[in-house]
């Protein structure tokens, strides 16, 4: 069993495995050059090789516990037939919607646009490299996706104005999304991933209300179905008010906190194996700071199961280097 197994399926306390979202990614100079030569994101995304070879960067450079897939929650949009580009500078750009289209959509055609995910994720889970660690697949939850496919681009700060208007629209969209995000866990799953994560990068948009609705019993069915395939499942309702409310009532196997929460209200609150919590802005600082607040979260969680990691993707403009100091930390805590 993996270090991160043994944290979220025997709930042990004496080790902190460690794996960094976004760990694949902008920071390492050897991902930039295969970025210079590959603009378009959503092919890049889609090569096989060069997916796998970008996956096991990191772990050929630090001593982590996991290879997480490189790929985008967008995928799923794309493999619906919504256009989905990246432009440099603003993020993800969406086409208009047809629900038509999307509704006689089946799993074939659907299996067959984003193949390449689930052919780089065998080709990272039997690499020689990730023998011993875990292969993290992962998913948007159906409230982040549906914030993109109506809104068309980042949210950042507010949904348009008529986000809620066609009540009708958002429910046909989500029955899509959940048929389609089961497909897409089962296949990452059958291709080797043996953790997803599913994160709702924009759940702390919504007012305690709606949360029922849109974050709590969707991202259960997905949990409940992840499960039901021999895999656990790690949450990352990213800036929710209530991780407490949302841990008993979508019960995954982990939740993954932001950087935003309190680790010792958590750690009293939660009963479950905990992720995350360090603010990816200390990877910019000097290496006093990163091992204070490193040491911090490790001190907070020392009798509880818990996987370090930051409460946010690793940002662009750190330095690698910061990286390997902060995994040496938590390896000899």
């Amino acid at each position: 069993m993996t270090p991160i197994q043994e944290v979220i399926i025997n709930k042990k306390t004496n080790i902190n495995p460690i794996w960094i979202m976004r760990q694949a990614g902008r920071y390492l100079p050897e991902f930039r050059e295969i970025r210079k030569l590959n603009p378009d994101f959503i092919k890049l995304c889609l090569n096989k090789d060069l997916s796998t070879e970008i996956t096991l960067q990191p772990i050929k450079r630090f001593n982590l516990d996991a290879a997480i897939i490189f790929s985008d929650i967008l995928m799923l949009p794309y493999g619906l037939n919504q256009k989905v580009e990246f432009k440099k500078n603003v993020g993800p750009i969406l086409g208009e919607l047809d629900i038509k289209k999307m509704s006689q959509l089946d799993e074939i055609d659907f299996v067959e646009k984003i193949f390449p995910v689930y052919k780089a994720i065998e080709k990272v889970s039997k690499n020689n490299l990730t023998k011993n660690i875990n292969t993290i697949g992962f998913v948007g939850a159906p409230w982040t996706l549906l914030v993109y496919m109506i809104n068309l681009q980042s949210p950042k700060k507010d949904l348009k104005k008529d986000f809620f208007e066609d009540n009708f629209l958002i429910n046909r969209i989500l029955l899509i999304l959940e048929k389609f995000l089961k497909i897409h866990i089962k296949n990452q799953i059958e291709n080797g991933a043996n953790i997803i994560q599913i994160f709702d990068s924009w759940a702390g948009l919504l007012g305690e209300k709606d949360l029922p609705n849109y974050i709590y019993t969707p991202t259960l069915n997905l949990v409940n179905y992840t499960r039901s395939l021999g895999v656990p499942v790690i949450c990352f309702p990213r800036e929710i008010k209530n991780y407490k409310e949302f841990c008993e009532i979508v019960k995954p196997d982990a939740v993954s906190i932001d950087y935003n929460i309190d680790p010792k209200k958590i750690c009293n609150d939660i009963k479950i194996p905990i992720q995350g919590g360090l603010d990816p802005k200390i990877l910019l600082g000097d290496k006093e700071t990163i091992k204070k607040e490193a040491t911090k979260y490790l001190d907070i969680f020392k009798n509880h199961p818990y996987i370090f990691n930051l409460g946010h993707g690793v940002l662009p403009e750190t330095k690698p280097e910061m990286v390997e100091y902060l995994v040496n930390i938590v390896k000899n805590y």
